[in-house]
């Protein structure tokens, strides 16, 4: 979450507690690129920086001199140029100066500071920066305040954080998210953001694989039947398939967690990893294609193959098969069991298996009780979810993910 923008306003800074040091280092640690902007005095913000470890022990302090016109904005640049691994200090007058005649350069500048505070802004001010920092660094914002001079600026982000304080719950009415004390953000980051995210790529690539499966094997069936305009499962089969049957095990995937809650936070570096995509990006979008293609082509086709005499032995084998394969790849999804999660495996299967003696007209009972059903339907499961399963064993063992390095 680069360009993060992060307000701060402090009545009187105790420095017995060190919530904010923890919080901040925690993110910086995360990669969150952090902005003060304040209302308080040049002094006072220097200050509030330092002690809160907002400005590292081995970094210095650039203080942005008052400039009033076009030609003192130019040179107090190219001074600031010159310096490197620092951070800036700068008053909002200084700052609406630079913005208006050399906002390009200016933001070049700034963003590559490992922190920004922006002294003397008025609420306004705060709620235009944040903005500009979204369409120059075209990253996600995050704006905490605790104060009604912050409403403006919690609007303004990509995410609001309000907290609340003895300046009253205006910030915290208006934002997103609310939380009572400042050190519960990092938590907040670097524990159920990364979750969400992980978890929302998981259940987003499962619904899409659990409904492309489906499709791959009708195609396979009408182009193997001549185009025949009949479909493969019909009435309740299909409406079981996309509710009861599968709908449990999937949906229990946003309980997944990869890391403990402790190890996310002793390590921040692994929120720093989902910057870089890789949980939903194009690469595991056509991964999951490319998986429904080979499932539901090995489903249909060995359905098909193995099927002795009538065609509802073709339904019953690929429909089991399939629910099985769902079941199973769910399995192999999860990192971290949880009793729901169980739960909702043996539910949706027991549920399955009790719906077969009810719907006759879908199944042939006297087939479902033949071990030639069994061997059938275990080959194809098997030869659908084995090779996936291996894959991931050796991707796991040759090219472990950083998460799986701490556990």
């Amino acid at each position: 979450m680069k360009g993060s923008a992060l307000n701060k306003l402090l009545a009187s800074f105790e420095i017995e507690h060190k919530i904010e040091i923890n919080a901040l280092g925690l993110l910086r640690n995360a990669g969150v690129d952090i902005w003060m902007l304040t209302g308080d005095k040049l002094e006072t913000a220097t200050c509030i920086a330092q002690s809160s470890r907002l400005v590292s022990k081995s970094q210095t302090i650039y203080t942005f001199k008052q400039v009033s016109d076009r030609t003192e904005a130019h040179l107090e640049l190219n001074s600031f140029r010159r310096k490197n691994d620092c951070a800036l200090v700068i008053k909002g007058d200084s700052l609406e100066t630079c913005l208006r005649h050399y906002q390009q350069e200016f933001m070049d500048l700034a963003c590559r500071c490992p922190a920004v505070v922006c002294c003397r802004c008025s609420p306004q001010q705060k709620a235009d920066i944040v903005e500009l920092l979204q369409t120059y660094t075209k990253k996600r914002t995050c704006a905490i305040g605790d104060g009604g001079n912050d409403v403006s600026m919690i609007q303004a982000a990509n995410v609001g954080v309000g907290i609340e304080g003895k300046e009253g719950r205006q910030a915290s009415l208006a934002a997103d998210f609310s939380i009572t004390q400042f050190k519960y953000l990092g938590r907040l980051l670097v524990w159920h953001g990364r979750n969400s995210y992980k978890r929302s790529a998981a259940l987003s690539q499962f619904v899409i694989h659990r409904g492309l499966i489906i499709s791959i094997m009708q195609a396979v069936f009408s182009s193997v039947f001549y185009f025949a305009s009949v479909a493969l499962y019909q009435g309740y089969l299909m409406v079981g398939y996309s509710t009861i049957y599968t709908m449990f095990p999937v949906f229990s995937l946003v309980l997944d967690e990869d890391v403990p809650a402790e190890i996310a936070l002793r390590f921040p570096e692994l929120y720093k990893d989902l910057s870089k995509g890789r949980s939903l990006s194009y690469k595991t979008f056509f991964i999951w294609i490319l998986i429904s293609i080979y499932q539901g082509g090995i489903i249909m086709f060995g359905g098909i193959l193995l099927f002795d005499e009538e065609f509802i032995h073709v339904v019953t084998i690929t429909f089991t098969s399939l629910i099985l394969t769902e079941l199973l790849m769910v399995a192999f999804t999860i990192r971290t069991w949880h009793w729901l999660m169980v739960a909702a495996q043996v539910f949706s299967l027991a549920l399955y298996i009790a719906t077969l003696a009810v719907f006759k007209d879908y199944f042939d009972e006297r087939f479902l009780i033949s071990l030639n059903f069994l061997w059938k339907v275990t080959v194809i499961t098997l030869v659908s979810c084995l090779p996936l399963y291996i894959l991931k064993f050796l991707r796991r063992k040759y090219a472990p993910p950083s998460y799986s390095k701490l556990t």
